[in-house]
This record gives C-alpha cells, sequence and structure tokens, in this order.
C-alpha cells in the first residue's frame, strides 16, 4: 500500500494536550463501520477555525508556499470526525479511509492528509503543537496540498477536539 507518510504517524503528548497526523493517497482504501456523518449544509466557521485557517494560511507564506483554498465539504468531512471523536472520548483517526474516499470521490481529491488535536484553548496553541510536531509541520507545509478545511467542537467538559483535513486536487 502506497501512502504519502505512515499511516497514525504518532501520538504526541504535550503536557495533557495531544495531536496526531495522518496521510493516504488513491490506493488501497478500506472502509470500515462508522457514526460519523457529513452534513455540509449546515458548516459555518467559528472565530477560531477561521483562525487556524488563517494562521496555517500565513505560515505557508511565510514558507514561499501556495495558501490553502478552503473548502465546505472538507469542513463538512471534518465536523463529522470530530463529532465522532467527541463521541467516543479520544482523539484518532478512525474511519480515516473512509472520510479520505468521500473527499476523493466528492472533492476530486488526489491525496488526502488530517491532524487532529484534543485539548488546546486557542488557534495560537493547536497550530504552534502542529508545527512543533516533525509529522503534522510536514502535512502543513506540503507543496502538493490545494485545499483544506477545519472542525473545532467542544465536549461536555468543555475541551476542545480538532479535525483538520489536507486535500491535493
Amino acid at each position: 500500500m502506497k501512502t504519502l507518510t505512515l499511516k497514525f504517524v504518532s501520538l504526541i503528548l504535550l503536557s495533557v494536550f495531544s495531536l496526531v497526523a495522518c496521510t493516504k493517497d488513491d490506493s488501497d482504501l478500506v472502509f470500515t463501520e462508522t457514526a460519523e456523518t457529513v452534513d455540509i449544509n449546515s458548516v459555518s466557521y467559528s472565530k477560531i477555525e477561521l483562525e487556524i485557517l488563517d494562521l496555517v494560511n500565513k505560515h505557508r507564506v511565510d514558507l514561499g508556499l501556495t495558501p490553502l483554498q478552503s473548502l465546505t465539504i472538507i469542513s463538512g468531512v471534518a465536523d463529522g470526525h470530530t463529532k465522532y471523536m467527541i463521541q467516543v472520548g479520544q482523539i484518532n483517526h478512525d474511519n480515516f479511509d473512509q472520510r479520505a474516499q468521500i473527499l476523493m470521490n466528492d472533492a476530486n481529491a488526489k491525496s488526502v492528509a488530517e491532524n487532529v488535536a484534543y485539548g488546546y484553548n486557542s488557534a495560537e496553541t493547536v497550530v504552534n503543537g502542529w508545527l512543533n510536531s516533525e509529522s503534522h509541520r510536514a502535512v502543513i507545509e506540503n507543496p502538493n496540498f490545494t485545499h483544506f478545511g477545519i472542525s473545532t467542537e467542544s465536549n461536555s467538559e468543555g475541551r476542545n477536539f480538532f479535525t483538520q483535513i489536507f486535500i491535493k486536487k
């Protein structure tokens, strides 16, 4: 199976905060049962989500890379996963192959990657957490990606879960 990087690259603990990155190209996708849903009609961006998108693009531009365009379909897929992580009570890449396949079919993605995180309270801290991790930074700085989406939700204890998905069209 051909992948851009190792699947389920790493679980990194920064104090009580967690980050995980995952990537996949368009070969050998496997489907699993999931409680995740995709609803692009309800996608709207919160302040923290818009800040994350802006900070990622600012970082890319500072490196001379092309800024990414946000797509509602990507954020809708990310939102389904964020809600799923809250439902199961942990950050993960469960059903990543299914999310990648949806984006390959519905957004014409050629490759897909995602970064997830838990516990951060601001856009700056979660983006810095991703940038301080080699595998997450590699996803953000991948010059082949063209589009991205984001989802952030809080669980019942007020802890934030994040899913950011990147695609190459």
